[in-house]
């Protein structure tokens, strides 16, 4: 891990700035089919956060400091989107730094992703089985979690295709990165910090989706009233690419 290595950005368009963060064990390169479309309506802002793809070099040992590494070359304000753990980090800077944050759009992704309480999430043995496995083979391990994001979506095989792609395309995550990321994914419970952001809130699902299941969109819509939520009705964990052209006019209607 070096010291002095830089967050990895792309910058690409013009109009308000949008941010967009990946998930768990991906790069920026998962937004290539959307981003373009997008820059014709924002600066759209791709960033590979800190342990991953062109960041691989970033170290860090919490959130906080994640956060901090990605907002030294952050805009100043912006709509961040989230997607999956990224909804999670975007959550935090919605919370932590409210000035930076004009709208959250959490996308796939859920305040706490474990099971538990009445909960519905991630069942606790499927996450220590890839904290497990993570350690034994961790490319095996991003692939496994590719195909349960996919599982369930019209088109998983060419979701993962795509997925896989991106990941491949740039250098491949730190593995302490990917263990404190399967760890916040087990343990982060943001349902307080979530109900008392004061921007504009979208969040938004994949109706197929087996990693966030649906149900957690009309609990937290009784809960957070103010929010506005979406469902991608053919999609799994990842509607920017089953539903690409219904995503974008999400952002552009």
């Amino acid at each position: 891990m070096s010291s002095s290595a830089k967050v990895h950005w792309q910058v690409e368009g013009q109009g308000p700035d949008l941010v967009l963060v990946h998930g768990w064990g991906m790069n920026g390169a998962v937004w290539s089919a959307c981003v373009s479309e997008l820059a014709e309506h924002f600066t759209v802002h791709t960033v590979d956060l800190p342990g991953y793809g062109y960041s691989h070099q970033v170290g860090y040992d919490s959130l906080t400091e994640l956060v901090d590494a990605l907002l030294v070359e952050a805009p100043e304000r912006a709509i961040w989107l989230g997607w999956s753990l990224g909804g999670l980090i975007a959550t935090h800077i919605a919370h932590e730094y409210p000035a930076r944050v004009s709208q959250l759009v959490t996308l796939a992704s859920s305040p706490k992703f474990s099971q538990g309480e009445g909960w519905r999430g991630i069942k606790q043995d499927v996450l220590a089985a890839f904290m497990a496995q993570l350690s034994d083979n961790f490319t095996v391990t991003i692939e496994r979690f590719m195909a349960l994001q996919a599982m369930g979506s019209p088109s998983a095989r060419q979701d993962i295709k795509l997925l896989k792609q991106a990941v491949l395309s740039r250098p491949m995550p730190c593995p302490n990165a990917l263990m404190l990321g399967l760890q916040w994914l087990d343990k982060l419970d943001y349902r307080s910090e979530l109900a008392v952001l004061t921007m504009p809130v979208h969040r938004w699902y994949g109706r197929l989706d087996g990693l966030v299941p649906v149900r957690v969109a009309s609990l937290l819509d009784k809960q957070m009233g103010a929010h506005q939520s979406h469902i991608f009705t053919a999609s799994s964990h990842a509607p920017f690419i089953t539903e690409t052209a219904e995503f974008i006019a999400r952002f552009v209607s």
